[in-house]
């Protein structure tokens, strides 16, 4: 189970490759591995129903057949489980998703340059669905439940360049996300209640938790909120015809087969248990049968076939919320009957819908005439599916109808009210309409109408048309052997109690009332569907004012005038004002929770340990007024690093070399960072001064160092408990295996904060590269020999072509030859004028030497001061004394790498070295000890945390380069001109001819 898990998610990253190199057939491929997935899920069966007796998991709710711990203290496990309902749903998931795949492969033209990401997209949609229904931990099931959303996102959004498609994706996002954080919220409020977030022991102990109060209630609601969302209910519903401006493929799985499933799969996988909760039966039962009924009389007006395909889901999305959410024996056995089913002659109708879009270039039906005659076999199999919809025997929707039906006029005849005949009454209804708009889809697509000319059809080839057929096939074959499909229902059914004769699916059940039911369904459809022009009036007629997708856009309209109405009144453009309102509430909340604490203070003070900590403190206080002062920027920056140089100086003075060293780094970067953006701005910080707001700042810039000093004095006094950092000694050494408490701290004991920080530092990295770079990262600038090299040929085009000239270029020609071969080339890529020569022989004497101490850091760092944020900030300082010393073509040399290569791949090695502990039974982050000897070097201790160290060092490696090519090197550019680098050379070559000597 996690095998094909990790499968289908490894090739579905693999897929663009596969692409590249065989085209469009590469969807052959990935129809092949969720074919192999569904053939592993038929050889295992009797394992997830409860056939095989020797197995104790065949169980429906027995222990998860996999478990990896995950977040222990939370209680979140990556836990899997197959079980009857799981391989239910697993069966529409694999089987009908590598059929799509198939389809693709024809569907999509050889050109399409999208087609590789759409493969990956639809192939992980696949993954992450089989994911949701194993999942055996509800956090577990919501990253699942938020991977489709967003897949789906991408999916619906393939035509990017429609505005419609960019719309009904935004849309599908929105809704689907929104049900997804109101069923996160009960599913957290359900594992608080419970003590478990497994999803089988919340099963198990389902009767204590419904009998705990109105917590287990509301948190269902929520649950089911989501479930609503998911699968396009109402008020919900008007995202899924929106979502019809995807790809057909699409339509076919992720709105048939797929995702809107995945709601009716919770309310399935909740029911047995919390069907009797307080809210349950009105939210299921309202909503569902308004669903019904509204999808199919929407259906009956549609002119588009996949419009129609649309709302007639909608309203069988109704339907099988209804039947699954009913709660007892006899409806769990007719809902998953109806939902497999429904996957079947749904999928099947879609891509016969895509097959004639794609033959005929049109799906409207007034204007589709004689296509049953152009193609009979697409007719035929259109017709087999369009009866399994409609519930025509024998056709596997008939016998799922059947079941309905009977379901239904039982639960009528047990119920003391009219409720039980109401909703049978309302079943009927919805079913009497699915059956119009059925003749409607077969009439409308292929019938020849004498309101418009046959239309030209184009031969179907069969490798397009098999996977429709082979649907099609399947519903004609469980309808007329419905026992195989019952036998994968059951063990599902038997969570329920027996109430009377167990009931099963079967194609025939006597003559009985739902028999009578079904003849005056097809009765009353047929009578819908001759009159339908007068339907299609009376509709036109009685529109609703009311419009779910109309009030939708109205609220997003009125979010974004709010929007803007607060933005207008905050986001003033005004770093002063952002920064009183940011220092105003960091003063007035805390300072609030400590009044009305009544919070500690302490009873002595201790001023200074020694002397020296005193005339550091003041050179801190100094730096801090002068910044406060200063009337130039510069001045200002300079101050501000005699504070942080002098804060350095205390942790020193304190037995804190990490944090000096640290903090030394850090400032020393951001000093050249100030420096180097302080370049694009005006050397004086005020046009005007500040004479009105003076006192206002004073004020507040005093009352927040107060403020803080409060918090820290009072946060020290506080103090009851015996400090966790006591034991931080012997848990580095033990069990992060190493004697630098600081680094074994960020890279082992408390190491998810440092993967967030890396992260916060990568998206930081990315922000100050988007707000310079117009196009990329600026990591595609030629190197400088390459440049040079090629200048002469440029030259001769941008000075002539006379003899002195040419013999000027011969001489630049020479110069860059013989430069190639050097280590610093500023003197090729610099004006006299910004060189200095004692800056490039201190470069060249430090460059590696820093290079080197900054690895000696990142390896040293687990049992010595450094580390890799140590490490990683030594190695930019380096990068940047040799930008400093040879310019932007200098920092290009030196950095062969991208800054973008450098970010991903730190965070990416240190997710993966996060990770690979789960593959040898273990935790995420945790840390291995390895000890061995090797000759030469002796006995050797190697930590596995120290794979993490080295992604931080190169996410802090990439910050840094990303900040010298941002504010570094495109600054200078602009500010040479605004040329290109090649132009700017050309531009200087003459320069550079002077500086060797030689007269131009």
């Amino acid at each position: 189970m996690l095998v094909v898990l990790t499968v289908l998610f490894t090739v579905a990253l693999a897929a663009p490759l596969f692409f590249r190199w065989f085209g469009r057939s590469a969807f052959y491929i990935l129809a092949a591995v969720p074919a192999a997935a569904f053939i592993w899920l038929m050889a295992t069966f009797p394992s997830y129903t409860g056939a095989d007796q020797s197995l104790s998991s065949g169980a429906p709710n027995a222990p998860p057949s996999v478990v990896i711990p995950w977040i222990p203290d939370l209680r979140v496990e990556l836990s899997f489980r197959m079980d009857a309902l799981s391989a239910d749903l697993s069966i529409l998931i694999l089987g009908v998703g590598s059929l799509v795949l198939f389809y693709c492969a024809r569907y999509f033209r050889p050109e399409d340059p999208k087609m590789g990401a759409f493969g990956s997209q639809l192939l992980a949609f696949a993954a992450a669905m089989f994911g949701l229904v194993t999942a055996d931990d509800l956090i577990l099931l919501f990253i699942f439940w938020e991977l489709t959303t967003i897949l789906s996102y991408l999916l619906i959004g393939y035509a990017a360049h429609r505005l419609s498609a960019r719309r009904a994706a935004l849309q599908a996002l929105i809704v689907t996300t929104f049900g997804g954080l109101a069923m996160l919220v009960g599913m957290i409020m359900l594992g608080s209640v419970a003590g478990t977030y497994r999803i089988s022991e919340i099963m198990a102990m389902a009767p204590e938790l419904v009998a705990s109060g109105v917590i287990v209630d509301i948190a269902i609601v929520l649950m089911l909120v989501g479930a609503v969302s998911k699968s396009a209910l109402l008020p919900f519903h008007f995202w899924l015809p929106a979502a019809m401006a995807a790809p057909t493929p699409v339509s076919a799985y992720l709105h048939a087969a797929a995702m809107v499933k995945a709601g009716i799969y919770l309310v399935a996988r909740l029911a047995p248990g919390f069907s009797e909760t307080e809210y349950w039966s009105a939210v299921i039962s309202v909503l569902g049968l308004a669903t019904l009924l509204l999808g199919g009389w929407r259906a009956l007006r549609q002119h588009d076939l996949k419009l129609m395909l649309a709302y007639g889901t909608v309203s069988q999305l109704g339907f099988l919320t209804l039947v699954v959410g009913l709660g007892n024996r006899e409806a769990a056995v007719a809902g998953i009957g109806l939902l497999l089913a429904h996957g079947f002659f749904k999928a099947t109708l879609f891509l016969v819908v895509g097959i004639i879009d794609h033959q005929a270039g049109t799906r409207d039906i007034r204007k589709l005439s004689g296509v049953g005659r152009s193609a009979p076999l697409l007719a035929a199999v259109a017709a087999v599916g369009a009866a399994s919809m409609a519930g025509l025997p024998p056709m596997v929707g008939f016998v799922a109808k059947e079941s309905v039906y009977e379901t239904y006029v039982h639960y009528a005849e047990r119920q003391n009210d009219f409720t039980g005949w109401i909703l049978l009454i309302g079943v009927v209804a919805g079913a009497i309409l699915t059956f119009a708009y059925s003749c409607r889809f077969i009439w409308g697509g292929f019938a020849t109408k004498k309101s418009c000319e046959p239309i030209a059809f184009k031969t179907v080839p069969w490798p397009f048309l098999a996977p429709p057929a082979l649907l099609a096939a399947v519903t004609i074959f469980f309808g007329l052997w419905p026992r195989p499909l019952d036998a994968v229902i059951t063990p599902y059914a038997d969570l329920y109690p027996v109430d009377g004769e167990a009931t099963h699916l079967a194609l025939w059940h006597g003559f009985t009332l739902a028999l009578g039911l079904t003849g005056v369904t097809i009765a009353a459809g047929l009578l819908l569907f001759w009159q339908r022009d007068r339907v299609e009036r009376i509709q036109t007629l009685t529109a609703s004012p009311l419009d779910a997708e109309r009030s939708y856009r109205g609220l997003i309209g009125l979010l974004d005038d709010a929007a803007v109405w607060v933005t207008g009144r905050t986001q003033r453009g005004s770093l002063t004002f952002y920064l009183f309102v940011i220092l105003s509430m960091a003063i007035i909340s805390p300072l609030a929770a400590v009044i009305f604490r009544g919070a500690q203070m302490p009873e002595h003070f201790h001023w200074f340990d020694s002397p020296v900590q005193a005339v550091i403190g003041a050179a801190v206080v100094i730096g801090a007024l002068g910044a406060a002062r200063a009337n130039k920027r510069f001045l200002a920056v300079l101050m501000v690093s005699v504070s942080g140089y002098g804060i350095a100086l205390i942790f020193a003075l304190q037995g804190a070399p990490d944090l000096a060293l640290t903090q030394m780094l850090v400032e020393t970067i951001v000093l050249v960072a100030f420096v180097l953006a302080l370049r694009s701005l005006p050397a004086r910080l005020w046009k005007r001064e500040p004479t009105g707001q003076r006192l206002l700042r004073a004020l507040l810039g005093i009352s927040f160092g107060a403020a803080m000093v409060v918090f820290a004095m009072s946060a020290m006094a506080s103090r009851v408990a015996e400090p966790i950092s006591l034991a931080y000694p012997e848990l580095a050494y033990k069990g992060g295996g190493g004697l630098n408490i600081v680094n074994v701290t960020l890279v082992d004991i408390r190491a998810w904060d440092t993967f967030g920080e890396i992260s916060v530092l990568t998206m930081a990295a990315t922000g100050v590269a988007s707000l310079i770079f117009i196009r990329g990262r600026g990591d595609k600038r030629r190197r400088a020999d390459e440049v040079a090299t090629g200048s002469v040929d440029r030259g001769r085009e941008h000075f002539g072509s006379s003899d002195r000239e040419a013999a000027t270029l011969a001489l630049a020609r020479k110069f860059s030859t013989v430069a190639r071969e050097a280590w610093l080339v500023a003197g090729r890529t610099l004006a006299p004028e910004r060189r200095s020569i004692i800056f490039e022989v201190i470069t060249r004497l430090l460059f590696h030497s820093v290079i080197i101490f900054s690895v000696y850091l990142l390896i040293a760092g687990h049992n010595a001061p450094g580390g890799g944020f140590a490490g990683g900030l030594m190695a930019g300082l380096a990068l940047t004394i040799r930008y400093l010393a040879g310019g932007r073509f200098e920092l290009a040399e030196a950095t062969p790498v991208s800054a973008g290569m450098l970010l991903g791949g730190g965070l990416g090695l240190a997710a993966l070295s996060a990770a690979a502990p789960l593959f040898f039974g273990g935790q995420i982050l945790q840390t291995a000890i390895l000890s061995f000897t090797w000759p030469v070097f002796g006995d050797i201790k190697f930590v596995t945390s120290t794979i993490f160290d080295i992604g931080v060092y190169l996410v802090v490696v990439g910050l840094v380069l990303d900040v010298l090519r941002s504010l570094g090197s495109e600054i200078d550019e602009r500010s040479e001109g605004g040329t290109s680098d090649d132009e700017d050379l050309i531009e200087t070559e003459p320069e550079l001819l002077d500086a060797e000597g030689v007269s131009r």
